[in-house]
């Protein structure tokens, strides 16, 4: 008996899928998420990433994980069994992560923003000093693979589970250095060892759970105290102006599309080619 064919057919509704936060305008909070989707949207992959948002918004997105060198994700798209997706990134070695970790932890505040679940603004800039890019640099980078008969890739069903991912690193920064093959805990417990000189532990199962800035506190190495300066005011710390080099029109790629009375898509095409 012949499987009948329903590519083309419309979409089946799932109830229960993974549904973007962002109902409408571009996706994406945090400097990190932004800086993903605009990496993709250099590529130039044209309307399959529209479509693939408004999956990622219909909640067509059944399964979402992320695994050292492998997203995977499970879309339901027009035929009855739901889409297998994968995409596959480049785990750095261990020399690499050895490099990037002592850097980290060379700089006070870096170390203080990772160990409170942030990102600095220059990690960007670490990962390049070691010949490792965080974010991949073209399209070949990634292997992405979809079970749907569609020969574009990336197809909807992809280009959804990129938004999707998106979010998910605004939720937990930590996913994208997940990919890249380093855990959340190994990295804090090598960063914590490389601050106090110390030999990195694992962590305690019965150690209570600390967030934000009390996990910084909590994590930061003691620090030495002059005495007669206990009572002078502390110097504020400001944030390192971001340093990461990014195209000239990665302001432009970030700005939702402009009503159909300023233009529309047509407006940004004609800016892009006055930005570059």
């Amino acid at each position: 008996m012949t499987t009948p064919e329903y590519w083309g057919s419309r979409t089946v509704k799932v109830e229960g899928g993974i549904r973007a936060r962002s109902a409408r305008g571009a996706i994406g909070e945090s400097w990190w998420s932004k800086r993903f989707l605009g990496v993709l949207e250099s590529f130039a992959l044209g309307t399959r990433l529209t479509r693939g948002r408004n999956y990622a918004r219909a909640g067509q997105v059944l399964s979402l994980s992320v695994d050292p060198g492998v997203v995977s994700a499970v879309v339901q798209g027009s035929r009855p069994a739901p889409y297998q997706v994968s995409i596959a990134l480049q785990v750095f070695d261990d020399d690499v992560w050895q490099r990037v970790e002592t850097a980290l932890a060379a700089e006070a505040l870096g170390a203080a923003k990772l160990l409170a679940g942030e990102l600095p603004p220059h990690v960007e800039d670490v990962f390049a000093a070691a010949d490792a890019p965080l974010f991949p640099a073209r399209v070949r980078d990634l292997l992405m693979r979809c079970s749907c008969p569609d020969a574009a890739v990336p197809c909807k069903h992809l280009a959804a589970t990129f938004y999707l991912l998106a979010e998910r690193f605004d939720a937990d920064p930590f996913q994208i250095l997940l990919w890249r093959g380093r855990t959340r805990d190994t990295l804090l417990a090598n960063l914590r060892a490389l601050r106090t000189g110390t030999a990195a532990t694992a962590p305690a199962a019965a150690a209570p759970v600390l967030t934000g800035a009390a996990r910084a506190l909590a994590d930061m190495a003691e620090p030495d105290v002059e005495l007669e300066r206990f009572w002078y005011p502390p110097v504020p710390l400001a944030d390192p102006e971001p340093a990461a080099v990014a195209g000239r029109d990665l302001l432009l790629r970030q700005l939702p599309t402009p009503p159909p009375a300023l233009g529309g898509r047509d407006l940004l095409t004609a800016l892009r080619g006055w930005y570059r």
